[in-house]
């Protein structure tokens, strides 16, 4: 079972790319529509503005998700722990929910950064760990290697994007998936069938998108800075897809698109 529908986050806020008084604004947005989950990362370089815009929200920590991730720079044994208690303290909080590799190492060898991973859990830094970008064969190599359960793996999941070979890893390996680029930074709206779909159930297309993601079991993260579009992208509770259009947006995903493609970042690795 994904933490994040046990804990009912399965409709997190991210944070990248907003920085300082853009970022305040839509985390109090967001706090104010609903959002209990928040996902930043050390690459990212806002979790000082996350802490203090959560801090500043009044919501109760025991009410967070905060989910935070480790730059592969961070991976060498001397920098890791270090890394993450500095992240701890730029967020203002003495333990994350949920502390994810953000990438495999280059090299592919994901066992060191997994046992530094399990480190940190014992230490208490982190209640739940896991990994992002991670390959179907590198879920298969985690689940074998760590002693702690992975609670995810956050990659890249929309529907132009066909990641059956990554669903099957995870119900192989009880290694959960959520997404990141939910409506594949916008590329889903050059496509009628959302729009078309959304009519008849009253929704945006975007909308639409993103309630496909959690029928598939998939939690999402979502950014916007406008009220109106952080309020939208919550909603999305109060209808359900039928098979069939389901199955229509499901065809969508032979569009192969791909926002995080290799050789856009050293550590991206050859996708499934």
């Amino acid at each position: 079972m994904n933490i994040y529908f046990e804990k009912c986050h399965q409709r997190g806020f991210g944070t990248y790319p907003l920085k300082a008084g853009e970022l305040k604004a839509a985390i109090e947005t967001a706090l104010d529509v609903g959002y209990r989950a928040f996902d930043t990362a050390q690459m990212y370089e806002n979790e000082a503005d996350t802490g203090q815009a959560l801090l500043e929200g009044g919501v109760a920590r025991d009410e967070l998700c905060i989910t935070s991730k480790v730059h592969p720079d961070n991976y060498a044994e001397a920098q890791f722990l270090p890394s993450v208690e500095a992240s701890l303290k730029a967020l203002k909080i003495d333990q994350l929910d949920v502390l994810l590799l953000h990438w495999p190492p280059i090299g592919g060898d994901v066992a060191p950064s997994l046992r530094l991973l399990q480190k940190a859990h014992a230490a208490g830094m982190a209640r739940n760990i896991g990994v992002s970008n991670y390959t179907a064969r590198m879920m298969h190599e985690a689940k074998a290697i760590s002693e702690v359960p992975l609670v995810t793996n956050q990659v890249e999941f929309h529907p132009l994007l066909d990641q059956r070979a990554l669903l099957a890893a995870a119900t192989e390996t009880g290694i959960p998936l959520s997404s990141y680029a939910s409506v594949a930074r916008g590329e889903v709206f050059k496509h009628a069938i959302f729009g078309e779909i959304g009519a008849t159930y009253g929704k945006s297309a975007a909308q639409i998108a993103l309630r496909w993601i959690l029928q598939k079991g998939v939690p999402l993260n979502t950014m916007s800075t406008k009220p109106e579009n952080i309020r939208a992208n919550f909603e999305i509770m109060d209808f359900t897809l039928s098979s069939i259009d389901m199955d229509r947006i499901d065809a969508m995903t032979h569009t192969g698109y791909r926002i995080i493609t290799p050789g856009m970042l050293p550590w991206v690795p050859e996708w499934d």
